[in-house]
């Protein structure tokens, strides 16, 4: 069976025996067609279940009042979080919101530029692939006067309006309670250097631990940033002739995999080992035995944030433009996977 068609605006007019051109003045309110016609047209359009082409429409009017939203990857919850509040404030100031998946790849996340930019999207939210390394696509934005804002995943190549976490902060955390609790050995799974985040995050482990006069062991210090990774690379650290007795991960998937390593040998979780991840996601935190603790990352307030700056830098004149970098607050959630610190928080 073929698909049913879509009413267009030339089968309004044939319905009324109308001129396309003014059908499509009545249903824009023109103030040259009468209110009998436009309330006729209306009532037709609706009774035909007529729905506007908006991207014809945006690529008549070039601009809109879409926002395109460009994301890593949907299936974690930070990222979801995030659309969530991006979207509860667009909808809020009139606008709707196109979601685009990089799926970590720079190849796509540009053809995703693209295709925002062929919408004439009214701007464009962005938090960058861990594969990107060339950021013309995002320049070009910048180029055609279309407002850009950065969240999470930042790069200073591009400057522009962007909301981040206090990365380094977090990590500074994670060091310090490790350290507290008299570990030793303290490992960090890393992700990539290109990241932003992931230098902060790693910088302020480091340093924290350089503050303390801890020895720091490069063997410990190893790049995973999932699941299967957490795996692999936790076993090899397991392996060591001295193996970590704590292990700081750069997010929850990565801990999760740790914490399965850990279970599948003769160490446990938290006795022999500590872990403690980064998001604070309740998919995972919950999940893991014992429940993960971990660096709490505000991911709503983030697309909320995201998009309040977005609606500033749209309706701000480029000659009073300055780029701003907005920074959240992150906090501790100690649970099972931390010593001495079952459902705390710092």
């Amino acid at each position: 069976m073929s698909e049913k068609r879509h009413t267009t605006i030339k089968d309004i007019a044939n319905e009324l025996g109308v001129s396309a051109s003014t059908v499509s003045r009545a249903l824009n309110e023109n103030s040259e067609i009468s209110k009998k016609t436009i309330k006729l047209v209306k009532e037709t359009a609706e009774r035909l279940n007529y729905q506007p082409n908006e991207i014809a429409r945006n690529l008549r009017k070039k601009h809109s009042k879409t926002i395109g939203v460009i994301v890593p990857e949907l299936v974690h919850h930070f990222f979801s979080a995030v659309i969530s509040g991006i979207e509860s404030i667009a909808y809020q100031n009139g606008y709707q919101v196109i979601i685009c998946q990089s799926n970590e790849s720079e190849e796509k996340e540009k053809k995703s530029v693209e295709a925002l930019l062929g919408s004439h999207v009214a701007g464009i939210i962005a938090s960058i692939s861990k594969n990107t390394t060339d950021f013309e696509h995002f320049k070009l934005i910048q180029k055609r006067n279309i407002p850009l804002v950065f969240y999470d995943r930042i790069c200073y190549e591009v400057k522009a309006p962007s909301i981040v976490c206090q990365d380094y902060e977090g990590g500074v955390l994670a060091a310090e309670h490790f350290i507290k609790h008299g570990k030793k050995n303290i490992a960090h799974l890393t992700g990539p250097e290109n990241l932003i985040i992931s230098k902060q995050r790693k910088n302020g482990f480091l340093d924290t631990l350089k503050k303390h006069h801890m020895h720091i062991r490069p063997e410990l210090i190893v790049k995973a940033d999932n699941f299967q990774e957490g795996i692999a690379k936790t076993n090899e650290l397991l392996n060591l002739e001295t193996p970590p007795d704590a292990i700081f991960t750069i997010n929850d998937q990565t801990a999760a995999g740790a914490i399965h390593a850990i279970h599948n040998s003769s160490f446990k979780v938290p006795e022999d080992i500590s872990v403690i991840g980064f998001e604070d996601d309740p998919g995972v935190t919950q999940l893991t035995e014992p429940p993960l603790s971990s660096v709490y990352q505000p991911s709503f307030e983030m697309g909320v944030e995201a998009t309040k700056l977005f609606i500033e830098e749209l309706e701000t004149p480029s000659d009073f433009k300055r780029p701003k970098i907005k920074v959240l607050k992150t906090s501790l959630s100690l649970r099972g996977t931390t010593l001495g610190s079952e459902n705390e928080k710092s």
